[in-house]
């Protein structure tokens, strides 16, 4: 079930996403979709501390503009923890009580998931020179 709906979703959204491609080591954006939720985010994971903290002051320091101009709820998190126990920052934006098994959520999840990404890329592409520097 989980590849046929990124599958419909491509093919709803045919959409080259960033994702991964954001010349950032380290700095990801990311689509999830569990049984309980759908995320999109901006995902810190280097495994320097250092590194970690420094793009998420980053993203701090963004804060402001990010909530006013593009995603009024999302959130920071500095401290994520992942399923798999490893404890990543995270800037998301949620949808919850959707469930990748659940068809009947699938439109307003591919919807939640299409509007948010493509307001979170125009906010890292506007962005994405400080972020680096």
């Amino acid at each position: 079930m989980r590849q046929e709906f990124w599958t419909s979703f491509g093919k709803e959204y045919p959409k080259k996403w960033v994702l991964y491609n954001t010349k950032i080591k380290d700095l990801s954006l990311k689509f999830t979709f569990t049984t309980k939720k759908a995320l999109v985010s901006i995902d810190v994971e280097p495994y320097d501390e250092i590194i970690k903290e420094y793009y998420y002051d980053k993203l701090v320091s963004l804060k402001n503009i990010l909530i006013s101009e593009y995603i009024s709820d999302i959130i920071y998190d500095q401290n994520y923890q992942l399923d798999n126990e490893k404890v990543i920052s995270r800037v998301y934006v949620v949808l919850d009580n959707v469930s990748i098994h659940n068809r009947n959520t699938w439109e307003k999840t591919m919807q939640f998931l299409s509007q948010n990404m493509t307001k979170l890329e125009e906010f890292f592409i506007e962005y994405s020179d400080y972020i680096k520097s």
